[in-house]
């Protein structure tokens, strides 16, 4: 039988952030993760750059069924508490539009930091090693097995994930150690994903214009992102849509304004005064990529001077008030991030422990907390795999 003070299950940023502060306040630390490598998802995000952090973390860039519940992580481990990490490894990084750091070169180096300062504090890491069971044990602690160990630990530490890209090991194994000691699950859904659409929708409009990416505001009720859009020959993709597709449920429409600078009717009718003889797809294409300028027209066309105020609000309605039905997403495959997951109102907010299990925390994305697109997503993992390392 091995004994550790901590067992750690997942090599991720939560799993490893935790085991590197648990280790430095001298536990005995054991990480185990089933892929061949640490860190996998943190490789191939942001396109392979890692969008490791963003600089405007508040707490209302996330979802939970209880929003308050990622402030206390939050406010034990910053952005600057990560960038200073970054910063002391020598990774260099820079920042894009609405507060995301990247790193210059590779997201393998925010790997290589974390493996560095694992290996520092004394961590033990065991890659390729699947978990088969998971036991309270009597007296207090935990038994753990794998394929070759029995393994007893004082805090069990689920960092795990959610289902997200499948093809990556991602599973509902958090989960279920969760309802095996009777915590409650909120339900889980892909976020951060891509919508598709009916094939005729398909057909007409995305696969012609596949490729082809617009600066948009994208609506959902209440609820609205201004990035870029993308079309694909699947459907649409882009932040703009990857951010609004958490918000999304099905059967509900989303609103798409492809020009959001402009009033395009009070546009339409200033141009047609001003300079009647110029052609509607001509002018539109000076605001509209123009394969995306033909799709909005429709069958519309002639010069402006020659269209009444209701073709004009046709068209100005299809450029600021694009209403669209998705059928569904590219579920858990392609997306980003699972929303939903452990209740919240089964943890203990500051420390991320089980409230009815002593010893038992859970960190990272296998909880109902999701972030939007932008490293928010990252800064929970740094923050509550933090919190979870002061305690466990």
């Amino acid at each position: 039988m091995q004994k550790f003070d901590v067992v750690i299950i997942g090599a991720g940023a939560a799993g490893m952030m935790c085991a590197i502060e648990a280790g430095k306040r001298g536990r005995s630390v054991l990480v185990l993760e089933h892929n061949k490598n640490a860190g996998e998802k943190i490789r191939i995000s942001g396109g392979g750059r890692c969008n490791f952090t963003n600089t405007d973390t508040s707490g209302a860039n996330f979802l939970s069924d209880n929003p308050k519940f990622c402030l206390s992580g939050l406010s034990q481990f910053k952005p600057r508490d990560i960038i200073a990490l970054v910063d002391k490894a020598n990774i260099a990084w820079h920042q894009k539009a609405l507060g995301q750091l990247f790193c210059d070169e590779s997201a393998k180096q925010i790997v290589d930091m974390l493996l560095g300062l694992m290996a520092e504090a004394g961590v033990i890491l065991r890659t390729g090693c699947e978990v088969r069971g998971i036991g309270a044990r009597e007296g207090g602690g935990f038994l753990v097995s794998t394929g070759n160990a029995n393994i007893h630990c004082d805090s069990l530490v689920v960092a795990c994930g959610g289902k997200s890209i499948p093809k990556m090991g991602a599973s509902n194994f958090g989960y279920k150690i969760a309802e095996q000691f009777d915590l409650r699950i909120c339900e889980t859904r892909p976020g951060l994903v891509p919508l598709v659409f009916e094939t005729g929708f398909l057909k007409k409009i995305t696969a012609p214009l596949a490729g082809i990416g617009v600066d948009a505001e994208v609506s959902c009720g209440k609820k609205s992102f201004r990035e870029a859009l993308l079309f694909t020959h699947r459907g649409l993709s882009g932040p703009a849509i990857l951010q609004i597709s958490s918000f999304w449920r099905e059967g509900e429409m989303i609103v798409v304004n492809l020009a959001p600078d402009v009033d395009m009717l009070a546009l339409f009718k200033s141009a047609r005064d001003e300079n009647g003889k110029q052609d509607i797809g001509t002018f539109l294409a000076m605001h509209l990529p123009r394969r995306v300028a033909q799709m909005v027209l429709g069958d519309v066309e002639g010069r402006l001077a020659d269209l009444g105020n209701k073709k004009l609000e046709q068209v100005a309605t299809q450029v600021n008030r694009w209403q669209i039905k998705p059928i569904g997403t590219e579920g858990y495959r392609t997306a980003e991030v699972t929303l939903g997951g452990v209740d919240t109102r089964d943890l203990n907010a500051r420390t991320l422990e089980a409230r009815k299990v002593a010893g038992l925390y859970f960190v990272g994305e296998v909880v109902d907390v999701t972030g939007w697109l932008g490293g928010y997503n990252f800064q929970w993992a740094w923050a509550s795999g933090f919190a979870a390392g002061q305690v466990v």
